[in-house]
């Protein structure tokens, strides 16, 4: 199902599914697997580059010579602009805390306040994945095996998706479009309840 909100196509997933980040348990596996880097906005890359000096603070050494071999990002099979990789593993921006948990050195660095911007949005909206066509966007829920423990979580918690990632949402689109996501989920658990009331007749 697919609900319509503003310009975007947004799938009834992001309401019905839970979602709960766990670190502890996938070890932030989601900045190391995959085929390609993380999807980057022009925008992005002229960001990261204005302040690479900054976020170097907080990268690997492998991760800093990736970016000063290649740059910043490079273009996926696609042709779409994503991170740099290191040895086409990891993501070139990726730290490890003391547990060994993969971070982001551009979000250390946010957080840290010595930089103004945030990581990519395509990271911080995960596992939203957002699709741009001409006229509109579509938001959808991507299934990754690795964040089973994050799905898990997210049941025994009670916290769908979109609620989890209100914090980027509202940075991608504004707090008045996570407002109506918000009604969106009230209609949709009402529209549930009256279903399930049927069922009991």
């Amino acid at each position: 199902m697919i609900v319509e909100i503003e310009d975007k196509l947004v799938s009834s997933e992001l309401f019905s599914k839970q979602f709960v980040c766990n670190l502890s348990a996938c070890k932030g596996a989601c900045c190391v697997e995959g085929d390609s880097g993380a999807p980057l906005e022009k925008s992005e890359i002229k960001l990261i580059e204005g302040s690479l000096d900054k976020i170097k603070t907080f990268m690997t050494p492998e991760g800093i010579e990736a970016v000063n071999e290649i740059g910043v990002s490079y273009l996926d099979s696609w042709e779409d602009p994503v991170t740099t990789l290191v040895k086409g593993k990891e993501c070139a921006f990726v730290f490890y805390d003391e547990q060994g948990i993969t971070k982001c050195s551009i979000e250390k660095a946010y957080r840290e306040g010595v930089i103004p911007f945030n990581k990519p949005i395509s990271c911080h909206l995960y596992p939203i994945r957002v699709k741009k066509h001409k006229e509109y966007e579509s938001l959808n829920y991507d299934r990754w095996s690795i964040c089973k423990d994050a799905c898990t979580l997210g049941k025994e918690l009670k916290v769908p998706v979109y609620k989890f990632l209100k914090e980027p949402l509202v940075r991608a689109y504004g707090a008045n479009f996570f407002s109506e996501m918000e009604k969106v989920a009230q209609e949709l658990e009402k529209q549930e309840a009256a279903e399930n009331k049927k069922k009991k007749k």
